[in-house]
């Protein structure tokens, strides 16, 4: 080749060579940018993740409202609740003075601080993440100040209802509503053992007596009514029915309580009461109690219609009434 044109087409494809080395240069450094870009947004979505992972709390469609609560509460206060909370193995630090009396819980309850509404300060100082009290509790506005504040209407749902309203503030909805789905199911059963034992149409009765006073109660009162007359699906008479079953109670003096007595009695009670009644002849003079057909319980340990209640009475009145 001519030196003359060698040489211009030597300088020619030295500047197309250093164009692409430069070329590939800035693309890989666009490359670098964009990499290093597309890294920095996930470093950032990791941190907000984590982040909120770490604030924990979740939306809770409460009565009143949505309210932001811990997804998994740790230092519970329940001024109403409390046994619902306890069998679901909620954390409490702080429990209403009529749970704390319910001989059921005393183990669960060790360390736990009695309170009331009116107990703002010492609320304050158990550092509470959730507080559950009722609508018609003192100083709602005041309790919200120190923690997320869940509010219930005593009586607007029924026992399995609430239940599963506490499962679902506690995060534990599907371990709520399993229970739900076996206690129905085991009350059933017992009901239909009784039935068959003594006819479709035997009847009970749920008396309590404080010493002084004595009421028949409907089917939603605790002491073990929902336990016969909802889920067992037990018969109660038709004056109990008709005097006790809207107002939930209806009170007696001692000489009628024949008139309101079942094939069989739930005698609510406490030993620590006088209950010399139980030796008059207007009580011994009953069917049901000439038939050995009395089951009682303890009132104190019969208050509630929480999980832990329930079945302790159920296995009661299983024996009672099957032996």
């Amino acid at each position: 080749m001519n030196k003359k044109l060698f040489l211009p087409f030597l300088l020619i494809m030295l500047i197309v060579i250093s164009a692409c080395g430069n070329q590939a240069a800035n693309d890989n450094q666009t490359d670098s940018v964009s990499s290093n870009a597309g890294q920095a947004v996930n470093d950032v979505t990791k941190s907000d993740t984590a982040s909120e992972s770490n604030v924990g709390t979740k939306t809770y469609q409460s009565e009143s409202g949505p309210i932001e609560v811990p997804a998994n509460p740790k230092r519970i206060v329940a001024l109403t609740n409390g046994p619902n909370v306890l069998s679901l193995n909620g954390t409490l630090v702080g429990v209403d003075e009529w749970t704390s009396k319910n001989p059921l819980f005393t183990d669960k309850l060790s360390g736990v601080k009695v309170v009331s509404p009116d107990d703002l300060e010492k609320i304050i100082e158990l550092d509470p993440d959730l507080i559950i009290t009722g609508t018609d509790s003192k100083n709602i506005g005041k309790l919200k100040e120190i923690a997320p504040t869940v509010t219930y209407t005593w009586g607007k749902l029924d026992y399995l209802s609430q239940q599963l309203e506490i499962g679902k503030l506690l995060n534990k909805e599907q371990e709520t509503q399993a229970w739900i789905d076996e206690f129905k199911q085991s009350a059933a059963e017992v009901g239909k053992e009784i039935k068959s034992k003594f006819g479709d149409n035997v009847t009970v009765s749920v008396f309590e007596t404080d010493s002084k006073s004595f009421y028949v109660l409907g089917n939603n009162w605790a002491r073990g009514t929902e336990v016969l007359y909802q889920a067992m699906g037990l018969n109660m008479p038709e004056k109990v029915k008709a005097d006790a079953l809207g107002p939930g109670y209806y009170t007696l003096s001692s000489e009628i309580l024949g008139n309101y007595a079942g094939d069989f009695l739930v005698l609510s009670r406490s030993s620590k009461n006088d209950n010399s009644f139980m030796r008059t002849a207007t009580w011994n003079n009953i069917p049901a109690v000439k038939n050995k057909h009395v089951i009682e319980i303890d009132s104190e340990a019969s208050s509630y219609s929480d999980p832990t209640t329930l079945e302790y009475l159920l296995t009661i009145f299983k024996k009672g009434f099957l032996g």
